[in-house]
């Protein structure tokens, strides 16, 4: 039962990262006023809010399973929700050119 729990917590926390990269890379998108600066930030910091949540999760809280090596856990919680929370806002988002956004 209680690897049922674990699966279940882990399989949240990849949609979580999935959904909160996906948020921080459109409002990179939005906001930053440059042709690829949003890919960096969106590379760079997306990854450590994702770090420091799963640090918070799997560690602090002591919930989800052992996946046996660390680079596995990198790979599946940070790598694969960052990929995935891009490619969601590429292809199933409005383009930034078509969004109104209030005057600064």
């Amino acid at each position: 039962m209680l690897a049922v729990i674990n699966y279940g917590v882990f399989l949240g926390l990849v949609c979580v990262h999935t959904i909160l990269a996906a948020v921080m890379t459109r409002f990179f998108r939005l906001r930053l006023d440059t042709q690829a600066g949003w890919i960096g930030y969106s590379l760079g910091l997306s990854p450590i809010l994702l770090f420091i949540s799963t640090l918070v999760v799997t560690g602090g809280l002591g919930l989800g399973p052992n996946l046996g090596s660390p680079l596995v856990v990198f790979a599946v919680l940070i790598g694969l929700p960052v990929a995935l929370g891009m490619t969601i806002d590429l292809l199933y988002v409005a383009q930034p050119e078509d969004v109104e956004l209030p005057q600064r």
